[in-house]
């Protein structure tokens, strides 16, 4: 199993991958379709990241990093295939969120889900995030809201000037 940045040829999947997760939980709404019809224009032009894990080549999971008004970046449109889920490949999707948005200095990581998807909200909090108080959202199945804190990243220039205050 591998973790690939999105590619073209990776659109169909996204979309098929994200449709069928959806539509089995909940109702596909207004903005899905806007998202999953063009994750060029709705996530990558505006700064965001779309991550596809493939088994053999072939997608097997996708997650996505929306990029925000404060820096940070929302986790959205993060599933596995259905024979895939329970296997750990979610973990390392959000690993490479994590690892990522770190890379990129972000302050946060945010999410919003649903109550219930008791394996997606342990999975969250097992990666260190934390519930919100609930906010506006987009989504009529989003009750619940998260957040990580990420590290603030140095350069190496600001750590020689943080060496320099400690002396």
């Amino acid at each position: 199993m591998e973790i690939v940045e999105f590619r073209p040829e990776h659109a169909e999947a996204f979309r098929t991958l994200n449709e069928a997760w959806i539509a089995r939980h909940f109702t596909i709404e207004a903005k899905d379709r806007e998202v999953l019809e063009d994750p060029q224009g709705q996530i990558l032009a505006k700064g965001g990241k779309i991550f596809m894990a493939l088994d053999g080549g072939r997608p097997a999971g996708c997650v996505a990093l929306l990029k925000m008004a404060d820096g940070g970046y929302e986790v959205a449109k993060m599933t596995v295939a259905e024979g895939l889920r329970g296997s750990g490949l979610g973990r390392s999707l959000m690993q490479r969120c994590i690892d990522e948005a770190t890379r990129l200095g972000a302050p946060r990581l945010y999410l919003e889900t649903n109550s219930g998807l008791a394996p997606a909200i342990a999975l969250y909090r097992a990666m260190g995030f934390r519930e919100l108080e609930p906010s506006d959202t987009e989504y009529a199945r989003c009750d619940v809201w998260m957040e990580r804190p990420l590290p603030p990243r140095f350069t190496g220039e600001e750590e020689v000037a943080n060496d320099s205050q400690l002396q």
